[in-house]
């Protein structure tokens, strides 16, 4: 049996021992008959790559990750969902690869054996290598050790030669240093400075979306690349005091029709709303929202033209939106970011459905105080309030491959703050990227549709006659890397996304 040491100086409380094989700065495990190295661990930061192409293999990652949890691995980041086209042997399915980020006490070895066992329990067998498996399991880095035993390397002998590995590898990290712990396994990156280096060499982000590799989210019972086109939100507002459209759709008969008509005019999802969020609106019960909801989430579900599209609940109650998600719903938007219900991301964890966290200080009846609407540098201060909101749900359990991003258009900001966040959502985006390079690559939702703002700068004061100025808005947004907009006037929007589209995939060319 191999026993480990850590290999530090003993001012931080740890012993070498006579046998110990030490290199300076780098901290190495070794095994072999002149060299025993104990390892006497408190938690360890460790890096996990998943891998599967046999089966469901979504379910797969969520099984997966229920053991680790369940083995001592506590999960504290998660990378983006890659669908790659297999390496080595590529006469079998594509894969769905990502990675994990989290703290174990277990000693490598033990996490290794913990790993097989878990690839065993899930039906994992011996067949060929690089053959297909319902899940994969690689310890990439453990800690600040470089180990090499008879049966474990770490770092993973094969990382720098495959994007696949490495693209969620850089999503675990943020463009700034964490800690003494990623500065280490950036040293250990062959033949580059770091490993963001090693990722360029590969190719870095202009692989994602070509060579049989893309980015995908899954919703529904699709892996949604939303990097191929603008999505575009349909808004239904069930409510009596909604300040756009408030009482128009209340029965289930006008609120089907109005979907029908969204749906025709190139909705690709529909946004429930049954409990205003306007400026200064009062909060209503669970039960009230989901009497206005229910029916007609099970009267859409029912219409043919539904068939394929998305439907999103629009509610900061947590059991609205877990009774939504049993009627047929397959996204929570959430406009609150978690902050009105504090079982809302763990419920959302346990739906396993994309969330969308809105960034707004405070709760609709307050969020244009004035004490809410300070800010040093609006974009700048909503990605790190977004960042937190983002990482609380993380450590709950929703994985960041489910995770949306809404920068909150008109909540808890002025005329001024909606103006720049429509300009600077590449810096709410680098200003995530510092922290988490996964959260940064989300799908970044807004919604100015209608908003009070355009009144303001257009003098429009009725809400309804605002359309060609949320058009004016949205392609703003778009052309500053929005991926999902949120609208009433479908029609309108609809044209102005295929022109942007046209317009981004010029650019790319």
């Amino acid at each position: 049996m191999n026993v480990f040491r850590r290999l530090l100086p003993t001012k931080f409380g740890f012993k070498t021992s006579k046998k110990s094989c030490y290199a300076p700065g780098i901290c190495s495990i070794h095994s072999s008959p002149d060299c025993v190295v104990e390892v006497h661990s408190p938690e360890q930061e460790v890096i996990i790559a998943l891998g599967s192409n046999v089966g469901n293999r979504l379910n797969n990652f969520d099984e997966a990750l229920h053991l680790m949890k369940q083995s001592g691995i506590q999960i504290t980041r998660h990378a983006c969902l890659y669908e790659t086209a297999p390496a080595y042997v590529t006469d079998q399915p594509q894969f769905l690869n990502s990675a994990v980020r989290g703290v174990t006490k277990l000693g490598p070895h033990e996490l290794l054996s913990v790993l097989k066992k878990i690839e065993k329990d899930m039906g994992r067998t011996a067949g060929i290598r690089y053959g297909p498996r319902p899940i994969d399991l690689d310890i990439l880095f453990y800690g600040k050790f470089k180990i090499h035993s008879e049966i474990l390397d770490v770092p993973h002998e094969r990382i720098w030669e495959r994007p696949f590995v490495v693209a969620p590898l850089i999503d675990l990290l943020g463009s700034g240093l964490d800690n003494d712990t990623v500065a280490s396994w950036h040293s250990f990156s062959k033949h580059s400075s770091d490993l963001f280096e090693l990722w360029e060499k590969l190719g870095g982000e202009s692989l994602v979306g070509r060579n049989g590799m893309k980015r995908v989210l899954p919703v529904g019972n699709h892996l949604q690349d939303w990097s191929l086109k603008t999505s575009l939100m349909g808004i239904l507002n069930l409510t009596p005091d909604s300040f756009s459209d408030g009482g128009k759709y209340i029965s289930v008969e006008a609120a089907v029709s109005q979907v029908r008509l969204m749906l025709s005019e190139g909705a690709d999802m529909i946004d429930f709303g049954a409990q205003s969020t306007r400026p200064n609106a009062s909060k209503i019960s669970v039960e009230e929202e989901l009497d206005r909801l229910i029916p007609v989430i099970e009267a859409v579900t029912k219409i043919p033209e539904a068939e394929g599209k998305l439907l999103s609940v629009d509610t900061f109650y947590s059991e609205v939106a877990s009774e939504a998600v049993k009627k047929g719903v397959h996204l929570v938007n959430d406009v609150s970011g978690g902050r009105l219900d504090s079982s809302m991301y763990s419920v959302v964890a346990a739906l396993r459905v994309p969330y969308i966290a809105m960034h707004m200080r405070g709760d609709p009846s307050s969020m244009q105080n004035p004490e809410n609407l300070q800010y040093n540098d609006v974009c700048k201060d909503v990605a790190f309030e977004l960042y937190e909101r983002l990482k609380e749900a993380e450590l709950a359990g929703i994985p960041a491959w489910r995770l949306i991003i809404d920068p909150g258009i008109g909540f808890s900001k002025n005329t001024e703050h909606n103006l720049d966040i429509l300009t600077g959502l590449t810096t709410i985006r680098a200003e995530i990227a510092r922290r988490s390079l996964a959260f940064s690559h989300a799908p970044l939702l807004i919604g100015p549709s209608r908003k009070r703002f355009l009144g303001d700068v257009c003098a429009r004061p009725a809400a309804d006659e605002r359309d060609p100025a949320t058009v004016a808005a949205v392609t703003t947004g778009v052309l500053n890397g929005a991926n999902v907009v949120r609208v009433h006037n479908v029609q309108y929007n609809a044209d102005a996304l295929r022109l942007c589209d046209a317009l981004l995939e010029r650019k790319q060319r």
